[in-house]
Order: structure tokens, then sequence, then C-alpha cells
């Protein structure tokens, strides 16, 4: 492998988490730039107009207009013809779903985290549950239904029968809790049909499960130490993950030594069953009697001075910049 790469960093995107993959992608960058490699900017929301400073892809403010049809005309830049690597700091849909990895497979590009079906089925949770029961892994009772198949009668009586409340209605494919909402009653179930569909044809209806908030990243064929969480909402929510000061996080968590091991290797059995490559996250909730439930698994986990994994990657030993650098090799 040469020692120094061309890299293209693909930031921003036009997902409702496109703020925070500038975060991400902000940090991600500097260490890039650090290590030494050749590293060029693009923003695939910014189509053939990108910003000509690094500074302007990572402003809060965008620099000019971002639509989804931009896309093919910045994966059809030259700057792809001598690429080494990609490195997605995108998150959310056109980002993390497969639609990029699908296009950089047609080009024959490689780039970081897993590749195209694998993208696809984990950021579609109810792909993701249906797998989940397939391989018996643990997760919360759940149901789901496109928009139009349900009234709202129909929903309160489903979760009413097999759910129980509180209850956690969500749409399929957003990440960050974005569009979450915990129903305690079937008062609350109006609004947070409502929230979600705003965000997607299809909507998940999940048991909550209360209880403590645990996460294990995965590098290559190693599990990292199991992270605790502890928000100051009743859930990791959106306000929770993205403001300093709103969780706590303890790693490795203070848990039983057996239950440590068994979230490891759960993790690993889940990393490879939805075929995952590179790095992810997979996040739990642990019950009140030990219980542990797999949530979801983040091919694209977040890369700010927030996130989980550079915290659990810290606990081994591991500096930001040799995560950067273990994410490349893998993904060469």
């Amino acid at each position: 492998m040469k020692s120094k790469l061309d890299i293209i960093l693909l930031v921003g995107g036009t997902s409702t988490e496109r703020y925070i993959s500038k975060l991400s992608s902000k940090s991600i960058y500097n260490a890039l730039n650090n290590l030494g490699h050749n590293v060029t900017l693009l923003d695939p929301a910014y189509g053939d107009n990108q910003p000509s400073e690094p500074e302007k892809f990572f402003d809060e403010n965008d620099s000019g207009e971002i639509s989804n049809s931009n896309y093919i005309k910045c994966f059809n830049r030259k700057e792809f013809d001598s690429a080494d690597l990609v490195f997605i700091g995108l998150h959310g849909k056109w980002g993390e779903d497969g639609t990029v990895q699908a296009i950089l497979d047609l080009k024959g590009i490689k780039y970081t985290g897993s590749k195209t079906l694998a993208s696809a089925v984990t950021m579609d949770k109810i792909l993701s549950k249906i797998l989940f029961d397939e391989y018996k892994i643990p997760t919360p009772k759940w149901f789901s239904f496109r928009n139009s198949e349900m009234t709202l009668d129909d929903v309160v009586s489903k979760i009413e029968t097999e759910i129980g409340y509180p209850a956690i209605i969500k749409p399929n494919d957003q990440g960050s809790t974005v569009g979450l909402s915990i129903c305690r009653n079937k008062d609350d179930i109006k609004n947070a049909l409502s929230l979600a569909k705003d965000y997607s044809e299809k909507v998940l209806v999940e048991e909550f499960i209360a209880g403590r908030e645990l996460t294990v990243g995965i590098i290559g064929d190693v599990a990292l130490p199991v992270l605790e969480i502890k928000p100051k909402h009743e859930i990791y929510d959106y306000e929770c993950k993205y403001t300093s000061g709103m969780s706590e996080y303890i790693v490795p968590a203070e848990i039983p030594e057996d239950i440590a091991n068994e979230l490891k290797e759960i993790s690993l059995q889940a990393f490879k069953a939805l075929e995952c490559e590179g790095y992810a996250r997979i996040d739990f909730r642990l019950s009140i009697d030990n219980k542990f439930y797999l949530l979801e698994i983040n091919t694209l986990p977040g890369m700010t001075s927030l996130s989980l994994v550079p915290k659990m990657a810290k606990a081994v030993g591991m500096s930001f910049e040799e995560l950067i650098d273990k994410i490349i090799q893998l993904s060469l």
C-alpha cells in the first residue's frame, strides 16, 4: 500500500444528518491530513459547484444550493479517476443506505465501510429486524407497515395486543433517532405516526426496553469494549447525542464480564450475518433483569468529538488517527 494515498472525503450530503456529517468529516479530514494523505473534499449535494476553501465544507450554513439531483454530477467529476480510496463521511439516507456505495461499485472505486447490500439492509430497519429474527439475535418485539396500510385504530390495537406501552414509533430509514417518539399510551400515537410519516414511507413500531443504553464497536473482526451511555433524557436522542454535557459515557461499561463478552460475541455475529465490512457500531438496550436486545447496526458510525467508536477505540489504546488509518487499511 502506498504510504501517501489520494483520498476523496465525502462530506455533507442531503440527509437529515447533513450537519452531523460535517462534524464527523471535519475530524476525519484533520486525521487524514495528519496521516500525510492527499485529501480532496467533495459534497455530493453541491454537484459541480463545490466550495473552493476546505473550511466552507464544514460550515453550519451551506455554501450553495443542495439537491439530490447533484449527486450524479458530483460522482462524474474527474477527481474520482485518480482516487485510491473514497472515505465516506456521510450519514443517513443518500450516504449510508447503499446509494453512494452502488455508484462507487459501478465506478470500480474502493471505499470505506460496508458494501452496497449490507449498507442498504442495515439502513432499512425493517429488513434488519427480519434478519435478526432469522439469525435468532435478540431484538425488541416489533411490527411494521406502509403508511397507507394501517389506520390509527389498527396501530393502536396492534400495539395494545402485541407490543404494550411504552412503545417506540420511528421511520424505517432514518438515523440519529430522527422522527422517533416514545408512546406511553394511545393518546401519543397519532402525533408519533404523523412525525414518522414525515420521514419515511414505512413505519417501525417497537417494544420499549426499560434499562441501560449499551453499544459495541467493531473494527475488522474485533469487538471493542462495551460502552455504556447515560443520557440526560430517557433515551439517547438527537440532543443527547450531539450536545456536549447531555450524556455521560463509561467504557468499559460497568456490567458483569459474562454479559460484556456475550454482547461482543452477538455484535460480531450480527456484523457477519448482515455481511458488514470494515467497521460498524452495534446498539443495544440492557433490561433491568440483564437481558440484552439488539436495536440496530450503524455501518457509518459518527466520528465527531462526542462519537462512540473513537471512545471505544481509545479504551484499547488506539488514537483517533490510528483508528482512521486502520479503517483505511481494512478498506484497501
